[in-house]
């Protein structure tokens, strides 16, 4: 009987309609409560200050990669908690014998950063302007203020741990339309950032070690992707409102917890933009989704607990010259003398085709261990469920005779490394392997991609990472400042919302308004009696536009306020604005008289300009091509607009001709 062909491209179809994955704009609110989606929110938002949150450091100074006066290499190890247990995340990064190397500036730097001094008393600065942001969220506030270390042993802090505290329990958020609950804002000193992540070694600079910044802990209460976004985009438009955080790439950062029916929370950390959130947690859930698959259709191939607990692979080294593999990334592997191992995997055929994200399978999952714990650079492996295998067929068979693999049961992997790493990958792949069947879900933090796709980053963290912080003393917050505190808080962000609606503004200006926190501007123009479609219009959707054009260019909002005001006082029409805008934002000579000039603007009385209605209309009957009342309209207002612009209403205007024609 002739043996039946396996094909991963059809697999990996067929496993992807097996567990119901559908594109996202196909998903609808069923689909997402079959598959039990459940998501939370950790918005990270740095304060804006004077100075870094435990010292004395200028906080937002930040320098090139290449800028730095020293460095500092560093190697990690794991400590016990207060209860004398290890964290697991950092036993991971304990595993993968990382070199840490901070790139130190003096200008943005010192003992402190660098682990040599202990903190110096928390920012004062800092701690209002949170705990203005913690009322704001309608948090109940902590009489005393506990300063906690949080274990990090990824390099991200050079003591290993980052210092946080708790100001706030049990917020809340109003929706469009629901309520979402708060957990908790804590206060904490912000990481170093990562320049390079290769083999063992990694890079940091401490420009942003240490400033200040806030945490906001939703509860899992997103039941659908547009929620989750919906949810940080609040929060994020709470935190601008108080007018107490740094704005700009970088200065907020979310990660986003998903979990769906049956699997866990996992950690996508770092989103830099809301846009990715639906994508990304849309194709998380669908990943513990078919995880779960993968876990059931395992489980059914053994034949006991017995044999599922006594499940192994078995490896042996292959001699790179004995086999015609193509791949660019094993001749490497050679030249550098790296050794060449086979993995048999029993009981999985068709697993590492099996889809887990669009684009991605199984295979993915082992290979992202690899890169993280093993420190194998990509491509660090390849198996026999490739579409376009690199291996013939005929070495294939060699080394499946070799491992003494079942064809019909088993999947095979090849991967290359150093020496020193072959233990640790052998143990990451065989360990990651008894994730699937065992857990189904391995908790982790996974590091987010733009396309909506996910990595495995590390071992989600546990509590046993958490511990008081021996160098500070409890800060006990005084009453009289809280409500001293209290009394520059502004509008809640549905407040706010309401407020546009009264005003009839376009939906599609909220997010825009918001993000640029306008609202305080917004409500001084209105108070100058302008019509609030003209405000909407000018902010929302004329400032918007000219802002994406010219991203270099910085709009100062209190100068169209001057203009406005100039507007009003001079009898002029609002739609000038738009024209006089662009010459502000560009001219060193702010001089509205002289801008009107450069702009040819004249003025005239409506008499002038709705005498020339009749002439006008007789001159397109001339030359008009298709003679209708809409394209009389339309022409006569294009040839009066520039002599209209600033002088009469051009709604008014449309009206006029209408009547005279």
């Amino acid at each position: 009987m002739k043996k039946t062909q396996f094909d991963p491209e059809k697999n990996y179809i067929e496993t992807r309609e097996k567990i119901g994955y559908v594109p996202r704009t196909e998903a609808t609110q069923e689909t997402y409560d079959k598959i039990g989606f459940m998501s939370g929110l950790e918005v990270h938002q740095q304060l804006l200050t004077e100075k870094k949150l435990f010292c004395h450091c200028k906080a937002g100074v930040f320098h090139k990669n290449e800028e730095f006066d020293a460095e500092i290499v560093r190697h990690m190890r794991p400590t016990l908690s207060e209860l004398g247990e290890y964290d697991g995340t950092a036993l991971m990064e304990f595993k993968t014998k990382k070199e840490i190397v901070y790139r130190i500036n003096n200008e943005n730097a010192c003992t402190y950063e660098v682990d040599d001094t202990p903190p110096f008393i928390i920012n004062k600065e800092a701690l209002n302007k949170a705990l203005q942001i913690t009322m704001l969220s309608k948090f109940n506030l902590v009489g005393e203020v506990h300063i906690t270390r949080k274990q990090y042993l990824d390099g991200s802090i050079p003591t290993g741990f980052q210092r946080t505290a708790i100001l706030g329990v049990e917020g809340e958020i109003q929706l469009r339309n629901k309520k979402v609950r708060l957990i908790q804002l804590s206060i904490e000193e912000d990481s170093c950032r990562e320049i390079s992540d290769i083999g063992h070694r990694r890079i940091y600079k401490t420009d942003r070690l240490g400033m200040p910044l806030i945490e906001t802990v939703t509860y899992p209460d997103m039941v659908n992707p547009d929620e989750v976004k919906e949810a940080c985009d609040y929060i994020r438009f709470l935190n601008r409102s108080s007018n107490n955080v740094r704005i700009g790439m970088g200065a907020t950062r979310q990660d986003v917890n998903v979990s769906c029916k049956g699997g866990t929370r996992i950690e996508i950390k770092g989103v830099a933009h809301t846009k990715w959130i639906p994508e990304l947690t849309h194709n998380e859930c669908f990943r513990q989704w078919a995880l779960l698959a993968i876990q059931k259709e395992l489980k059914n191939r053994f034949a006991s607990e017995n044999e599922m607990q006594n499940w192994k692979t078995n490896y042996a080294e292959l001699n790179f010259d004995e086999f015609k593999i193509t791949t660019e990334a094993i001749k490497q592997a050679k030249e550098n003398n790296h050794k060449l191992i086979a993995v048999n995997i029993p009981k999985f055929k068709g697993i590492l085709s099996h889809f887990t994200q669009p684009g991605k399978c199984f295979a993915d999952e082992i290979s992202d261990r690899l890169k993280v714990i093993a420190c194998i650079e990509k491509p660090n492996m390849i198996h026999n469920e490739l579409p376009n295998q690199p291996i013939t067929p005929v070495d294939m068979e060699i080394i499946q005779l070799i491992m003494q693999t079942d064809e019909e049961n088993d999947s095979l992997i090849i991967f290359w490394a150093p020496e020193a790493d072959v233990k640790t990958a052998l143990e990451t792949i065989e360990e990651r392997c008894k994730m699937a069947f065992f857990e189904g879900v391995p908790k982790e933090t996974r590091k987010s991609f733009e396309n909506g796709t996910t990595i495995f980053e590390r071992v989600l963290p546990g509590a046993d990472r958490m511990y008081p912080d021996t160098d500070s003393t409890p800060i006990p917050l005084d009453n009289n400042e809280l409500e001293e505190l209290r009394k520059n808080i502004p509008e809640d962000v549905c407040e706010r919302i309401n407020q546009f609606q009264k005003w009839q503004f376009p939906e599609d200006t909220f997010t825009y308004l918001l993000s640029k926190n306008l609202f305080s501007i917004i409500k001084q123009t209105i108070d100058l009696d302008f019509n609030p479609k003209f405000i909407a219009k000018l902010f929302g959707h004329f400032l918007k536009n000219y802002e994406g054009k010219n991203q270099n260019i910085k709009i100062d909002y209190n100068k169209i306020i001057e203009l406005l005001k100039f507007i009003k006082n001079n009898h002029l029409e609002c739609e000038i604005a738009f024209k006089m805008l662009p010459k502000i934002f560009t001219n060193i000579d702010n001089n509205f008289e002289n801008i009107l000039s450069e702009i040819k603007f004249k003025k005239y009385s409506q008499e002038e300009i709705l005498s020339k209605i009749d002439s006008l209309s007789y001159d397109f009957d001339k030359v008009a091509k298709e003679r209708n009342t809409k394209n009389k309209i339309a022409w006569i207002m294009e040839e009066l607009r520039d002599t209209a612009i600033g002088n009469i209403n051009l709604t008014e205007l449309k009206n006029n001709i209408a009547n005279r024609i």
